[in-house]
C-alpha cells in the first residue's frame, strides 16, 4: 500500500523494514495475536533480496543481491524454501577455474588453487590457523574470547602481514574480505573478520559452494504471485516464479490485509514513556501509533531516522562506526552455455587484476537459463561505480572476455559470443541501502562496545537484521533468525503486560 494523504494507524507493533527478518519478525507477531504494520521506505518487498528476469521473454531470472543457502547448516531458510514450495538448483561445481594473471591465466580445476605444493602447504596452515581462530570468537560478546582485543587492535592486512610475513597470503584474505563483504581486508578488524565466519560455522564453510556451504544451493521455483504484485511483475516483464525474493513476496501475501506499507520512509521514532506508546513518522506523512517497534534496517543508516530520546551512545558508535562495503553484480547472460561445452566452471579468480574480482556461473539448465555473474566489489567497485553505465559495462565485458580469450590462445578450446542480455544493480547507489550485504566494524570497536548493543532493545525499540544475528550473520538465514528472536522479545513483553 502506498499513501498519497495523510494516514494514523495504531497498532501493537510496527516494524519497519520488509525485508526477511522484518517480514518474518511481523508474521510471528501476527501468529500470536497482536495487530502489526509492516512499514518499507521503498516500493517492494525482499530488502536485500532482488530477483529479475534473466532475458526479455520466456522462463529464467537471476538473484541481483542474496542468492545462496544451504540445506544443513541454514534451516530456518531451508524450512522457508519447502514451506512456499520451492525448488532448488546446486551451485555447479565442476570444470576448469579461469585465474587471471598479469601475464595471462592459469587453469586449475574447479575448487582447487593453481600453487606448488610448498605454496599449498603454507595456505594449509593458514586455513589451519583462520580456522582455529575463528572457533575460539565469543558470538555473544566477541571482545571475550582468547586474544580478542589484540585481534580487533588491528585490520584483517595488519594480521596477516605480521602473523604470515606474507604479501601473498595478505592478499588473499583481501580477496576473501571482498568477496564475502565487499570491505578490504586494511578496513576491517581481524576481530570482525574472525566473527563473521564464526557466525557461518567456520571459515572454510563460508567460502564453500560445497554441501553445509555458504554457496551451495540457489533458489529456483515457486508459485504464483501475490495479487497485490501482479501489476509490479507484469512491468518488471516476468513472472516471478523463481528466485530468493519469492520467499519474500510468499511471507508478505500472508500477512493480513492493509499491514504492509509501502514507499514510505519511517523519518522519526518518538517514545513517549509517560504512555507508553511510540510514535513513528514517515517521510509521506502517515503516522503511526505502537506499543513496540521493531527496527530492520543495517545500523549505518540509524542516521536516516530521528529518535527520541536519542538512541544510547554504543547503539550510535555502531551506526557511525560501521562501515558497508561496495558490492555489485554485472551478470552476463548467454543463449548457450558456451563454456561448459568447453570444459569450463564459468568462474574466473583476478584477485587484484581489473575490475572483476570472481565470477560465478548462475545458471538454470531446466529454465534454459544461461549465465555468469560477475562480482565487483570492495575499492575497485567504487572506482567502477564512478564510470557512465556504457563504461561500467565495456570495462566489465573487456575484463571478462579477455580472461577467455587468453585461454583460447592457449588452448582454442573457447569462443565468447556477446550476450544476450545484461543486468546490473549498485545497491550502494540506492538510498535505503548504500551498500551490501551486511556491515563491518573497523579495528577497534568490537572491543569497545558491548557486543549485545546490536541487539539490546532501547526501551520500546527492539533491533533486528541479518548483522544481529548470532549465526549465519550476513546472510539470509542469519536474517530471519533474527526475526525470530526480535519478534519472541517483543511477544513475551507484551503479554507480560496483560
Amino acid at each position: 500500500m502506498s499513501l498519497n494523504s495523510v494516514s494514523r494507524e495504531s497498532v501493537d507493533v510496527v516494524v519497519i523494514g520488509a525485508g526477511l527478518s522484518g517480514l518474518r519478525a511481523a508474521l510471528k507477531i501476527q501468529a500470536a495475536g497482536l495487530s502489526c504494520a509492516v512499514v518499507e521506505a521503498i516500493d517492494r518487498v525482499g530488502g536485500k533480496t532482488l530477483t529479475l528476469p534473466s532475458k526479455k521473454s520466456g522462463p529464467g531470472v537471476n538473484d541481483l543481491g542474496a542468492a545462496w543457502i544451504n540445506d544443513t547448516t541454514q534451516s530456518e531458510m531451508y524450512k522457508l524454501v519447502q514451506h512456499y514450495g520451492l525448488q532448488t538448483e546446486i551451485q555447479m561445481d565442476r570444470g576448469n577455474d579461469v585465474w587471471e594473471h598479469d601475464d595471462g591465466v592459469v587453469l586449475s580445476p574447479h575448487g582447487v588453487l593453481p600453487l606448488t605444493e610448498e605454496e599449498q602447504a603454507a595456505l594449509g596452515q593458514v586455513i589451519g590457523r583462520f580456522t582455529e581462530l575463528a572457533a575460539d570468537v565469543n558470538l555473544e560478546d566477541p571482545a571475550a574470547g582468547p586474544g580478542a582485543k589484540e585481534l580487533d587492535s588491528v585490520s584483517l592486512q595488519q594480521y596477516c602481514l605480521q602473523e604470515f610475513q606474507s604479501e601473498q597470503i595478505a592478499t588473499l584474505l583481501n580477496t576473501v574480505s571482498q568477496s564475502l563483504i565487499g570491505v578490504e581486508s586494511k578496513d576491517i578488524s581481524a576481530l570482525s573478520f574472525l566473527y563473521s565466519c564464526k557466525s557461518g560455522t567456520g571459515f572454510q564453510a563460508v567460502i564453500s559452494d560445497t554441501k553445509h556451504g555458504a554457496q551451495y544451493l540457489r533458489v529456483r521455483e515457486g508459485r504464483e504471485p501475490p495479487a497485490m504484485f501482479f501489476l509490479f511483475f507484469i512491468l518488471c516483464g516476468t513472472d516471478f516464479l523463481k528466485g530468493t525474493q519469492t520467499i519474500s513476496t510468499n511471507m508478505a501475501e500472508e500477512l493480513r490485509e492493509g499491514s504492509l506499507w509501502l514507499s514510505t520512509p519511517v523519518t522519526h521514532i518518538e517514545q513517549c514513556p509517560e504512555t507508553g506508546v511510540c510514535i513513528i513518522r514517515s517521510g509521506n506523512k502517515a503516522v503511526f501509533l505502537a506499543k513496540k517497534v521493531i527496527l530492520s534496517v543495517a545500523t549505518p543508516l540509524y542516521s536516516k531516522i530521528d529518535f527520541t530520546p536519542p538512541l544510547p551512545a554504543e547503539k550510535q558508535r555502531l551506526a557511525q562506526e560501521n562501515i558497508l562495503g561496495y558490492y555489485s553484480k554485472m551478470i552476463f547472460v548467454f543463449e548457450k552455455p558456451w563454456w561448459r561445452a568447453a570444459g569450463f566452471s564459468g568462474e574466473i579468480k583476478a584477485q587484484d587484476q581489473g575490475l572483476i574480482l570472481f565470477s560465478v556461473d548462475t545458471s538454470i539448465p531446466d529454465d534454459d537459463q544461461w549465465s555468469i555473474s560477475c562480482f565487483i566489489v570492495g575499492g575497485r567497485g567504487l572506482k567502477w561505480s564512478k564510470l557512465s553505465q556504457k563504461e561500467r559495462y565495456s570495462s566489465a565485458w573487456s575484463q571478462f572476455r579477455s580472461a577467455f580469450e587468453k585461454v583460447d590462445q592457449k588452448t582454442g578450446e573457447i569462443q565468447v559470443p556477446e550476450p544476450i542480455n545484461v543486468l546490473e544493480f549498485e545497491w550502494t547507489k540506492q538510498e535505503f541501502f548504500l551498500g551490501g550485504p551486511c556491515p563491518a566494524s573497523p579495528p577497534g570497536l568490537l572491543s569497545s562496545v558491548d557486543a549485545a548493543a546490536f541487539r539490546t532493545p532501547f526501551e520500546n525499540v527492539h533491533f533486528v537484521g541479518t548483522e544481529t544475528a548470532l549465526e549465519w550473520r550476513g546472510y539470509m538465514e542469519g536474517a530471519i533468525r533474527s526475526g525470530n528472536r526480535g519478534a519472541a522479545e517483543v511477544i513475551a513483553a507484551l503479554q507480560a503486560q496483560h
